[in-house]
């Protein structure tokens, strides 16, 4: 968990998800003696062998035996056992399980166990310090990105600012050797300092090389997004929209923001869009419909988005556990359960109604490997209704979505769903990469040395390139080559030197029924 605030942190949590369902549901299981945590991990299985898109991989209660999993703490215990259940189904093009992890064999590249922490912050809340960071070299550590309204966001720290001491000390430089491979002595005191404190002092240093020093206490705050959105002129007469997205959080919470930022792109007659999905690991599905609606041309409305399919269990409706999953729907008020609902395709394909005034017939993604789950819908989605060019590096890969499932106190997330765009497009567990077949665009690293929307920023001056001229040259292609070099000591050398010493915890997105779905309640 990164950085709470136990207490009024978890108080949040139960306030945020109660106004959205009903209760967490008592635990399920065989008829055996048993603790509540040997129950929740019977429910983990009982649930996965239902519901899951895999399900018939899995081996029987007896043989895979949830009970056996144990560690002293709870949430590692449940974790293992996810994990364990992540790798029986095989993806036929691989060879490999559809959840196989590469940096970290057995681990689960989808499915998790959580205590609150992401739910609360899909939700709109977060309590930590509001900035994550990554290296750009080896002895380089610098700001990812900053939440405003964050303790680093009203503290002035933004994107690009490179960190030279922590703590009073310099000792800051990679050692690490990579995810499941061991944590240097570095690597692991800036992580516990950033990632497991409640307090840190940083001694930063700005693009002009002027430092300054800062102490910040972790503090609750409401999640914004949107973390950057422009507008530049350029001198062959385009005018470039950019919005860095960098969560699908609820769509109450998001879609007011999108609407703002993209009523400005038409009101100022943007003819080119970029949106910076580069660091949004995903979210809930409805909030990529409406950002793919302000998107898509208005001659689409009415036409397919995008299809999801189900295990045959739910399509034939025998999930009588899915009926313990309450939700109140808040639109009309009424409560109804998961196993209510009809889970065939045409119950639940989604049409495209455009939103907003934008009118535009080209859009241009910035990813990296870090684009996930609700981000990648939201771009495949699109490609067959109009031109749609990748820029960056290769996405996660994740064509498949999740239930909000509540086991006691936790919520579990696991596959239950794949999707496919209106031309049958889906399955991309490789990611997109772009520069490739049937992603058209180029491949180029992140720069971290630059704030979202600059102009002189590697990727999204690869995109204004391309506008002026018609033509993609890859604008931070020395960096990249330096990177390649120092792969030794790269988590993720594809991108930028990735600071996490271990997977992102959510890359996903979740299903959410608005009123409108609720016709397809089974009779």
């Amino acid at each position: 968990m990164k950085r709470l605030l136990p207490l009024v942190i978890a108080l949040l949590i139960v306030v945020t998800i109660s106004s959205c369902k009903k209760s967490h549901q008592t635990v399920i299981g065989p008829n055996s003696p048993g603790t509540t945590l040997d129950k929740i991990k019977d429910s983990v299985y009982l649930y996965a062998n239902e519901d899951n898109l895999w399900n018939t991989a899995l081996p029987t209660y007896s043989d895979f035996a949830p009970r056996t999993f144990t560690n002293s703490v709870d949430l590692t215990a449940l974790t293992s056992e996810i994990n364990s259940l992540s790798q029986y189904a095989i993806n036929p093009a691989t060879g490999f399980p559809y959840e196989y992890y590469a940096p970290d064999p057995g681990d689960a590249k989808y499915s998790f166990i959580d205590d609150g922490t992401e739910t609360s912050a899909l939700n709109g809340v977060k309590g930590d310090f509001g900035f994550d960071v990554q290296y750009n070299l080896e002895s380089d550590l610098r700001v990812e990105y900053v939440y405003p309204g964050s303790p680093a966001g009203l503290a002035g720290i933004q994107r690009g600012y490179k960190i030279t001491s922590i703590n009073g000390s310099t000792n800051i430089s990679y050692d690490g050797q990579g995810y499941g491979t061991g944590t240097g002595v570095n690597l692991a005191f800036v992580s516990n300092s950033i990632f497991s404190s409640s307090s840190i002092t940083m001694t930063l240093k700005k693009p002009d090389s002027t430092s300054f020093s800062v102490t910040l206490n972790t503090a609750i705050y409401n999640v914004n997004p949107v973390l950057k959105d422009t507008v530049l002129t350029l001198t062959n007469g385009h005018t470039v929209g950019y919005i860095e997205f960098n969560s699908f959080t609820s769509d109450d919470n998001a879609d007011p923001v999108l609407d703002a930022a993209f009523t400005n792109f038409a009101a100022q007659g943007v003819t080119d869009l970029v949106v910076d999905l580069r660091y949004n690991g995903g979210g809930y599905v409805l909030t990529a419909q409406h950002l793919d609606n302000l998107i898509v041309p208005v001659s689409k409305t009415g036409s397919l988005m995008y299809n999801s399919y189900f295990n045959d269990n739910l399509v034939n409706g025998k999930d009588p556990l899915l009926a313990n999953q309450w939700r109140a729907d808040a639109t009309t008020g009424k409560d109804y359960n998961y196993g209510q609902l009809s889970y065939t395709v045409a119950a639940n394909a989604v049409n495209f109604a455009k939103a907003g005034t934008l009118n535009i017939g080209r859009v241009f993604f910035i990813i990296t490997g870090n684009t996930a789950s609700a981000s990648e819908l939201t771009i495949n989605n699109l490609r067959p209704e109009m031109d749609v060019e990748f820029v960056g590096q290769t996405s996660y890969g994740k064509p498949v979505g999740f239930f909000d499932i509540d086991i006691n106190k936790y919520i579990m997330y696991t596959p239950e769903f794949y999707v496919q765009n209106s031309a049958g497009q889906g399955g991309y567990y490789a990611g997109f990469t772009p520069g490739t077949s049937g992603y058209p665009g180029i491949k180029d690293s992140d720069d971290l040395t630059k704030n979202f929307g600059d102009p002189t920023e590697g990727l999204f001056a690869d995109v204004l390139n391309y506008i002026n001229t018609g033509t993609y040259t890859a604008s931070n292609l020395a960096v990249r080559n330096t990177r390649s070099a120092a792969k030794t000591f790269a988590l993720n050398t594809g991108n930028s030197i990735n600071f996490h010493s271990k997977k992102p915890v959510f890359n996903g997105m979740i299903f959410k029924q608005r009123a409108l779905k609720l016709k397809t309640i089974k009779k």
